[in-house]
């Protein structure tokens, strides 16, 4: 008997905040282009990462190799989006004197 071949479903979906995670996982694509591209097999992903399914993985993989340049783009508007994000959270939050004033914070130690 012939080996049926279907169209199987790539495991990643976009959130609502536009970022990019393994299907019923809180591990973004990020997280999995990193990893991969410091030298991590499938299964060392796995390891660091153990909600992540095996195939989830590979079929990832095989995305980000397929379409490098795609994943390159969104990891480049992420890289924007996250700088963005840090410097209103610097204004709004200078860091300038945060340790004085966590220390200012600290109930007094007799």
């Amino acid at each position: 008997m012939p080996l049926a071949l279907a169209d199987e479903p790539l495991p990643l979906v976009t959130g609502p905040d536009g970022v990019i995670r393994v299907s019923g996982t809180r591990v973004t694509l990020d997280t999995v282009v990193a990893s991969f591209r410091e030298g991590a097999t499938a299964e060392e992903i796995v390891q660091q990462y153990p909600t992540l399914p095996l195939g989830d993985v590979y079929a990832v993989l095989g995305f980000i190799l397929r379409r490098e340049a795609d994943v390159d783009q969104y990891l480049r508007t992420r890289g924007h989006d996250t700088e963005a994000v840090r410097r209103e959270n610097e204004r709004r939050f200078p860091p300038a004197g945060l340790r004085e004033r966590l220390r200012q914070r600290r109930p007094s130690v007799s």
